[in-house]
């Protein structure tokens, strides 16, 4: 362990169906909302610390079973983005946030440069090591994957209702993006919008940039709006949706 995580807490990043069979690569950036021991609480309320602001209510639990479906790698970190954000550089002020929606972070207020690479080597490194050996893997043994990322968000925003209810969120390439919009559109099931309810411009692709984009890998950023998956039952609707949505449109990608 480094000096920021303790024994109790464990490594960083942990690893589901490792040896899966599928093309696609899950990940999921802000499945924990747990705080190494070192940082307390931050200096935050039990409210604010079971928010979205501390993590991804629900995406890890459909994660998990689109991993299953898709039998797919999941890759996922075990700490709250309120320490490090991992769908951030390191050069962001959103990586270690002072405030975050409507919260002040006491315990990121004016951190140090030292503290900013403590965080970033005990947390945001070996995310970024653990996904990049993955790929580099894959296509060394000739199966380039298919990058998923995992996110939802609040069905409220600074009291405004969002009626988007699933994202499909792109940078520059657009491919798979354009083959899910295209499925979606057949199915009226759910409200389905390209880069809704955020996109490029707000700092979001960072991961698909990194390990997307610079392997020239198909990929996609998936925002599912937390209020359809707050439950088992959401869950398994919402995953058996995007396991027939994604399959679709990889075999037109395939093509």
């Amino acid at each position: 362990m480094t000096g920021l995580l303790s024994e109790a807490d464990g490594l960083p990043v942990a690893v589901d169906n490792p040896d899966a069979e599928g093309l696609v690569l899950l990940v999921c950036e802000h499945a924990s909302r747990r705080l190494p021991e070192k940082y307390g609480t931050l200096g935050l309320s039990p409210e604010a610390l079971s928010s979205h602001i501390a993590w991804d209510p629900g995406a890890l639990a459909v994660s998990r079973l689109l991993s299953v479906s898709l039998d797919a790698t999941l890759i996922h970190q075990r700490f709250s983005r309120l320490v490090y954000d991992c769908n951030r550089p390191p050069e962001a002020e959103a990586a270690m946030p002072a405030v975050s929606e409507i919260f002040d972070i006491p315990g990121n207020s004016a951190i140090s440069h030292d503290e900013r690479r403590a965080r970033t080597e005990a947390l945001y490194q070996p995310f970024r090591d653990k996904l990049s050996s993955f790929i580099a893997e894959r296509k060394q043994a000739g199966r380039p994957p298919v990058l998923v990322t995992m996110h939802s968000f609040t069905p409220v925003y600074h009291g405004l209702q969002r009626e988007v209810e699933i994202g499909i969120l792109h940078d520059e390439d657009t491919r798979l993006a354009d083959a899910m919009l295209a499925a979606a559109g057949k199915n009226k099931k759910y409200i389905v919008r390209r880069n809704e309810p955020y996109g490029p411009a707000d700092g979001v692709t960072h991961t698909l940039i990194e390990h997307g984009l610079k392997n020239g890998l198909p990929n996609v950023m998936i925002e599912v709006r937390n209020d359809l998956i707050s439950n088992d039952g959401g869950q398994r609707v919402m995953a058996d949706y995007l396991t027939d949505l994604l399959g679709e449109s990889l075999k037109e990608l395939s093509q």
